[in-house]
C-alpha cells in the first residue's frame, strides 16, 4: 500500500469482520446453512468500506482478483486431491490400506499411531496435506472401522501432520517463516522444538486416553473381521497396491512438485482400477469425475468409499474462492493492517509481544481464510517490535508459526479448514477439540513468553530486518508456485 493510499480508521476496518461473523452465525446456527454468503456478505461490506474511504472500484476489483490468485495453487491441489481418491478407491489402494491397518493396528494404540505415522511421513515429504490426502484417508477408514468416532481420528491425522510441516525443512510454511524474519533455517527449526516437542507429547499423551476407551473385545473383533471380509468381496486387495502411496510419497521426497505427483497418484490408480480390479474404462473415469460408487448392504463401508471424484471438491473450492475474495479486499485496502496495528499499539512489553503476534496470526486466519497471509502479514507488522524490544528474529519465526501455520484448521472457512473438511470428512467444529498439538504449541508459546522460557535476547549486532511490503508478497506467491 503506498503512502498515498487512503487509510481506514481501526473502527471502519473492523466493521466487515464483526457483521461478516455475526452473519456467520446466525447462517451456520440458527439456519444450518453455509458459510459461503456470510464471506460474500462480508466481501461486500469490505468493498463499501473500501469505497467511501476513496478506493476507486477499479482497485477493489483487483483486490478481489488478487486475494482469488493467492487461492488458485490451494484450489487446483483441492481439486487434484479429490481426483486422486476416486482413483485411489477405484483402484483398491485404500481398501488395500484399511486392510492391512485392521489387521496390524490395535484398537487402543490406533490415535497415537496414527499420529506418529503422520508425523514421520510429513517430516519426510514436508507437507500437511499430502501427508492428509494419503495416509490421512486411510487412517480414517481404519479408526472407524475401529469404532473410534471420525473426529478423534482426524484429530490425531491434523496433529501427525502439523508436526512434521512445523518442523520439516522442506515445508513452505517452515522456509517462509525464517525467510520473512530473516532467520536462519534451521536455527527457526531448533528453536520451535521448545513449544513442538512437548505439545506432541501433550497430544500422545491425550490420544493414549482417550484409546483406552477402545480396548478391542470379541465384538469389536467381529466388527473388523466383518469389514476385512467385505473389503476381500468387494475389491482386489493387495500387498502390491501398497506401492502406489509409497511411491508418491517418495516423489515429493525427491523435491518432485505436489501436482506431478499426484498426476503420478492417479494414473496409477486410474489402471489399477481398469487392470487389477477389473473395472471398465467408463467406471474408472466416472470414479474420476464423480467418485466412487459401491453398494455392500454395511452403511459404513458404504460411507467410506462413495466418495473422492472432481465434483466431490467444488463446495471446497467454492468456499475457498469466496473466502479469498474477502481476504483479498481486507489485505490489500490496508484494513487488515490497521486492525492489527491497533493491536500492537496494546502490546507494551516485551513479554505481552508474542501473545499478541499468535492473536494476530489467528485472526489473519480467520479473516484472511489463508494459512500464508496469516505468516506474511504479522511478519511484517510486528518485525520492528521485536527489534525495538531486544528480541531476536527466531523469537517472531515461532510465533508466527505456532500462531499462524498451526491454527488455520480450526478456522472452518479458512483453505486448510476447507481442505480438511473436503478430504477427511470431518467439518473444523468436530474435530477441533482432538487436534490437540494444534491448540496445545500456541497455548505452551504464550506460557513460555508469559515466563520467560526459552526467549531468546538480541546479541551484540544481531538484526531483525524489517519485512518489506511487496518481498512479503512476493514471497508468498513464490510459496504456492512451489507448491505446484
Amino acid at each position: 500500500m503506498n503512502s498515498d493510499t487512503p487509510k481506514i480508521p481501526f473502527a471502519m476496518a473492523i466493521l466487515p469482520i464483526i457483521l461478516m461473523v455475526g452473519a456467520m452465525l446466525v447462517t451456520i446456527v440458527i439456519f444450518e446453512g453455509s458459510p459461503h454468503i456470510p464471506l460474500a456478505f462480508g466481501t461486500v461490506v469490505a468493498a463499501l468500506v473500501a469505497w467511501k474511504h476513496g478506493y476507486k472500484w477499479q482497485q477493489i476489483e483487483e483486490s478481489i482478483y488478487s486475494g482469488i490468485k493467492l487461492a488458485l495453487p490451494a484450489v487446483v491441489i483441492i481439486m487434484l486431491v479429490g481426483v486422486a481418491i476416486g482413483a485411489w478407491i477405484g483402484g483398491g489402494v485404500v481398501a488395500s490400506m484399511i486392510y492391512y491397518g485392521l489387521k496390524i493396528l490395535s484398537p487402543s494404540l490406533f490415535l497415537v499411531s496414527i499420529t506418529l505415522i503422520c508425523a514421520v511421513v510429513s517430516i519426510a515429504i514436508g507437507s500437511s496435506w499430502s501427508t492428509m490426502g494419503t495416509i490421512g484417508i486411510a487412517g480414517m477408514g481404519i479408526g472407524i472401522s475401529m469404532g473410534i468416532p471420525a473426529p478423534m481420528v482426524a484429530g490425531a491425522v491434523i496433529s501427525g501432520s502439523y508436526f512434521g510441516d512445523k518442523l520439516s525443512p522442506l515445508s513452505d510454511t517452515t522456509n517462509l517463516a525464517a525467510g520473512l524474519t530473516g532467520t536462519d533455517l534451521f536455527e527457526h527449526i531448533k528453536h520451535m522444538l521448545y513449544t513442538t516437542i512437548p505439545g506432541l507429547l501433550i497430544a500422545l499423551a491425550v490420544y493414549w486416553y482417550l484409546g483406552l476407551s477402545f480396548t478391542a473385545g470379541d465384538t469389536e473383533f467381529e466388527k473388523i473381521n466383518a469389514t476385512m471380509a467385505i473389503l476381500q468381496e468387494s475389491f482386489v486387495i493387495s500387498p502390491w497396491l501398497l506401492l502406489i502411496p509409497v511411491f508418491v510419497i517418495f516423489l515429493v521426497t525427491r523435491k518432485v512438485p505436489a501436482l506431478p505427483a499426484l498426476f503420478v497418484g492417479i494414473s496409477l490408480g486410474f489402471l489399477s482400477q481398469i487392470f487389477i480390479q477389473g473395472g471398465s474404462v467408463a467406471d474408472a473415469v466416472k470414479a474420476l469425475q464423480t467418485g466412487f460408487s459401491i453398494e455392500t448392504g454395511n452403511e459404513m463401508v458404504d460411507g467410506l468409499f462413495n466418495r473422492g471424484g472432481l465434483e466431490s471438491m467444488m463446495y471446497t473450492v467454492s468456499m475457498t474462492i469466496v473466502a479469498m475474495t474477502l481476504g483479498g479486499v481486507l489485505e490489500n485496502t490496508g484494513m487488515l493492517k490497521a486492525i492489527v496495528e491497533k493491536i500492537i499499539s496494546k502490546s507494551k512489553s516485551a513479554k505481552s509481544l508474542i501473545p499478541t503476534t499468535i492473536s494476530s496470526c489467528f485472526l489473519t486466519n480467520a479473516t484472511c481464510s489463508e494459512q500464508y497471509i496469516s505468516v506474511v502479514v504479522p511478519a511484517r507488522m510486528f518485525a520492528n517490535s521485536y527489534k525495538e524490544k531486544g528480541l531476536h528474529s527466531k523469537n517472531l519465526s515461532r510465533a508466527l508459526e505456532d500462531g499462524g501455520t498451526l491454527t488455520s484448521v480450526f478456522i472452518p472457512w479458512n483453505t486448510c479448514g476447507v481442505f480438511i473438511l473436503a478430504t477427511l470428512g470431518v467439518h473444523a467444529l468436530e474435530y477441533a477439540p482432538y487436534a490437540v498439538l494444534n491448540f496445545a504449541v500456541p497455548m505452551l508459546s504464550i506460557v513460555f513468553a508469559l515466563t520467560g522460557f526459552s526467549i531468546v535476547k538480541l546479541q551484540g549486532t544481531d538484526q531483525l530486518d524489517e519485512v518489506n511490503n511487496e518481498d512479503a508478497i512476493e514471497a508468498t506467491r513464490e510459496v504456492h508456485k512451489a507448491n505446484i
